[in-house]
C-alpha cells in the first residue's frame, strides 16, 4: 500500500508519534493506526482494533465499532481509502469464532491486536440479537465459551 504525505492532511487533524499516513479522501484519513474522520466538531480517531465491521457502498463508509456505535463517513472522492480499511480491519483479527450458546442463539468472539505496537489482543463478545448481553447466565457461558477459546489457541 502507498503511503501518502502528510502534507495532504486535512487542517485540524494530529496524528499521534509515529503514525503513518496510508490513504486520504477528503476529511477521512486512514493511517496504520486508526481511521480519523470528522465528526461534529472535530476529528474522531478510531484504533483500528476497536472496528468490528466496515462496509463500503454507494460513497459512504459505515463503520460499527465493537459495543454497536455506528459511523457514516461521506467520500466524494474514495481513492485508497475503503482498501486501507479493509486490510487494516483485517489485521487486526486474530481470532473470530461464532459459537452456539447451550440456551439457543449464540455469540461471536473475537481477538484483535492492537494495529501499531503489538501486545495482549482484546477480547471481545458480540450477542446474536434477541439476546441480552446483561444477562448473567447468558454471560458466564459466553465467557466460558471464550476461555476455551483462549486456552486452545495460546492467547
Amino acid at each position: 500500500m502507498r503511503l501518502t504525505r502528510r502534507r495532504n492532511l486535512p487542517d485540524g487533524l494530529t496524528l499521534g508519534r509515529g503514525e503513518r499516513v496510508l490513504a486520504v479522501s477528503g476529511e477521512t484519513v486512514a493511517t496504520d493506526a486508526a481511521l480519523h474522520f470528522q465528526d461534529g466538531a472535530g476529528f474522531t480517531r478510531l484504533p483500528w482494533e476497536r472496528v468490528e465491521q466496515a462496509a463500503w457502498r454507494d460513497g459512504v463508509l459505515v463503520v460499527r465499532e465493537v459495543g454497536g456505535a455506528r459511523h457514516s463517513v461521506h467520500l466524494s472522492e474514495p481513492g485508497s481509502v475503503p482498501e486501507a480499511v479493509r486490510e487494516r480491519v483485517t489485521a487486526t483479527v486474530v481470532v473470530s469464532t461464532h459459537v452456539k450458546l447451550p440456551g439457543g442463539g449464540g455469540v461471536r468472539i473475537a481477538a484483535r491486536r492492537p494495529a501499531k505496537g503489538g501486545g495482549e489482543p482484546r477480547w471481545t463478545l458480540v450477542f446474536d440479537p434477541g439476546l441480552d448481553p446483561s444477562d448473567p447466565g447468558l454471560l458466564a457461558q459466553a465467557e466460558q465459551a471464550m476461555e476455551e477459546i483462549r486456552r486452545q489457541t495460546g492467547l
